[in-house]
């Protein structure tokens, strides 16, 4: 079955619940993910969380059901997680449902989230009209759905949002839905709200918790990086530290800055330029008029062939290497810091080459 980005906004879709295999795809990894941590946590009995990676899966097609047909060590029930680039999941997903229909036994829920794939991908097209599984495709929201998002999380949180402070927070941590839930977390604690016992927040509530502006914070370093400008960097990366910016959120940033490009690379398609879009155009791709000078000299950049020749794009190389990054800082806490700024350094002198 299909789902939409709209069905997840204010919770899980009434049909995910006779489903195993769950795919989520598009260009808004944020909200992919996003949608795929709410439907884990609504799993009637999630267990442990085995997490797998897309490249894993295309090396060993046979894991993903080894572990989704294997116990927890304690003998009770896990679900499947896997973080996936295209169709890397798709050998190993066809495996698991071969095997179940040949008698294999029941598998545990698996939850894909498959940056650079999209609906109409293989792995999309193998499992959409399977009763027994889930594919989404996220779009970049746009601010009035993000704002939508955030007042779902803050009435789960028992929280009540007065005036437009649901779209501040929305804006505030540029669209990601992720970002706005952390928000979200942080303002609930500062005022004691609880489902029980819901409680109002207010502007000033927002601003007393530091919560700093994508254009505060983000914004300089994913635009001296996405744009080439090596000389700025590592400036930038000095200010990253001195305002103590997480370094999981620069990659998500940069992640959906990407996302963002790839979805005007398609509306755009090969031959087209980004001078065509439209004020309206401008709007659905999420493109704000402080950040279009600065989005256009992305895409230019971006959109260009990878190496002389090539037919995939600088972009095409960018996603999943961004990807890699964000679960290598995860994996490497402690390292973070260090890592991103040589991989920022890295894609900064990618991205300058002519």
């Amino acid at each position: 079955m299909k789902a939409t980005q709209k069905d997840f906004l204010r919770g899980v879709p009434a049909g995910a619940a006779s489903c195993r295999i769950f795919f989520f795809c598009g260009p808004d990894e944020a909200g992919a993910s996003a949608a795929a941590q709410r439907l884990a946590a609504a799993l009637p009995d999630a267990g442990e969380r085995i997490e797998l990676t897309g490249a894993q899966l295309k090396t060993d097609p046979a894991l993903l059901g080894d572990e989704a047909r294997s116990s927890s060590l304690f003998g009770g029930a896990r679900h499947i997680w896997v973080r996936a680039s295209g169709d890397e999941a798709h050998d190993a997903l066809q495996i698991l449902i071969e095997t179940g229909e040949a008698g294999a036994g029941e598998a545990a829920p698996v939850i894909v989230v498959a940056t650079s794939a999209t609906d109409k991908s293989r792995t999309a097209k193998l499992l959409e009209k399977r009763k027994d599984a889930l594919v989404a495709m996220f779009y970049q929201p746009e601010l009035k759905d993000a704002a939508q998002a955030v007042r779902a999380m803050a009435d789960a949180a028992g929280l009540r949002l007065g005036g437009d402070l649901a779209e501040r927070i929305a804006r505030a941590a540029g669209l990601d839905v992720r970002l706005a839930q952390s928000e979200i977390d942080k303002l609930a604690l500062y005022v004691d709200a609880d489902p029980q016992a819901p409680r109002p927040a207010t502007p000033e509530d927002h601003a007393a918790i530091g919560a700093a502006t994508e254009e505060d914070g983000f914004a300089p370093l994913v635009n001296a990086v996405l744009s080439g400008e090596t000389g700025k960097i590592a400036g930038e990366v000095r200010r990253m530290r001195e305002l103590g910016l997480n370094p999981v959120g620069v990659a998500l940033a940069l992640e959906r800055r990407a996302g963002q490009l790839a979805q005007i690379a398609a509306f755009l398609g090969p031959r087209g330029s980004f001078e065509q879009i439209d004020k309206g155009a401008e709007m659905r791709l999420g493109i704000f008029f402080r950040e279009k000078r600065d989005i256009a000299q992305q895409y230019k950049r971006w959109s260009q062939p990878a190496a002389r020749g090539a037919r995939e794009t600088r972009l095409d190389r960018l996603i999943p290497r961004l990807t890699l990054l964000h679960r290598n800082l995860i994996a490497n806490s402690q390292a973070a810091e260090l890592l991103l700024a040589q991989e920022l350094a890295e894609i900064g002198r990618f991205a300058a080459k002519r």
